[in-house]
């Protein structure tokens, strides 16, 4: 069975150092660069499964860099190291395509849940039962294999969360998806940083949507999310 490979692009040489020989002895391989640029330049021919990016670094900055893999790859798993708190630089992180958001100092056993609930496909929930495959939600048409959103002839590819999180929303269509179960889900914990990050997404869902005007979703307060169709 071929390792779980991460690409790690972490500046500070002695978390660095815990990070790659925590995640290799856990059975990941690990590619480690010290900037931007560097991880930029690798990510082609390495194809990691999963990038850990520190968010301050010299040459190119964490979100710069995600930003360029953005553009030529939309669905690698992508998580944030940083000491930033502010709410404006954890939501910029969710917008410009990160994945999940890790403030330091963080537990390696923190990082590795995350990493593992971001692997897993975790588009399964006990109220309804869809094929799993494919789905029509208002006019379009949803595949959760592929990821497409399609409506006529517009094809709009998903991010992997994305494609979960919507997911999740047409198996409990008008019903309440719980909140905190989408974040354990799919996030793995329930916390604030996670729950920004799924503000960000349904805002998302709701604009890829937004060309048939029979589709809502609702925010009912303190409890979770509504998928409505006509």
């Amino acid at each position: 069975m071929e390792k779980i490979k991460i690409l790690l692009a972490e500046d500070e040489p002695f978390l660095a150092r815990i990070v790659k020989e925590s995640l290799e002895s856990r059975g990941f391989e690990v590619m480690h660069v010290d900037n931007g640029t560097k991880a930029l330049s690798l990510f082609g021919d390495y194809k990691p499964d999963v990038c850990v990016f520190d968010v301050t670094m010299p040459e190119m900055d964490g979100f710069s860099l995600t930003k360029d893999i953005r553009k030529i790859n939309s669905e690698v798993p992508i998580i944030f190291l940083t000491a930033r708190s502010l709410t404006e630089d954890v939501v910029n992180g969710f917008e410009i395509g990160g994945n999940d958001y890790l403030k330091k100092p963080f537990s390696m056993e923190e990082l590795i849940v995350r990493i593992n609930s971001l692997l897993r496909l975790p588009l399964k929930n006990s109220q309804h039962h869809h094929d799993g495959l494919k789905c029509t939600v208002g006019e379009y048409y949803f595949n959760s294999v592929t990821q497409d959103l399609s409506k006529e002839n517009k094809v709009v590819k998903l991010s992997f969360r994305e494609s979960s999180l919507l997911k999740l929303l047409i198996e409990n269509k008008n019903d309440v998806l719980s909140r905190k179960i989408a974040l354990e889900l799919l996030w793995g914990v329930d916390n604030f940083f996670n729950a920004r990050s799924m503000d960000v997404f349904i805002t998302k869902l709701r604009k890829h949507l937004k060309d048939d005007p029979g589709i809502q979703i609702v925010n009912i307060r303190g409890i979770g999310y509504k998928l409505i169709t006509d």
